[in-house]
């Protein structure tokens, strides 16, 4: 018994023990341990953010959308731009930017 007098009355203390060895359990050892948790809460953040921005693109598509539906300039506007198309009058020059794997 002398061996344990030198130690706190405190660290003694099962509780006290038993409180440690329970925090020591659900830090580290535990499925849903503390760095489980921050990675999950890392992962829910950028989920949340995903989904922000697909809602306003969401957003701009359905606006876009409608325009298509009741805007004859933004139809031709569209048509031009995706698929190229002209009107009869006019000349149509598509200028592709240079690839980088060409060499001059």
């Amino acid at each position: 018994m002398k061996l344990l007098t030198g130690i706190p009355s405190f660290l003694r203390n099962k509780y006290f023990i038993a409180t440690i060895l329970f925090a020591a359990w659900v830090l580290f050892f535990d499925r849903n341990d503390f760095f489980a948790q921050r990675d999950r809460q890392t992962e829910l953040h950028n989920l949340q953010q995903s989904k922000a921005w697909y809602t306003k693109e969401i957003k701009e598509e359905r606006r876009f959308a409608e325009d298509l539906k009741s805007n004859p300039a933004t139809i031709e506007k569209f048509a031009r731009e995706k698929y190229g198309m002209k009107r009869d009058n006019e000349d149509l020059f598509l200028i592709q930017p240079a690839s980088s794997t060409e060499k001059p």
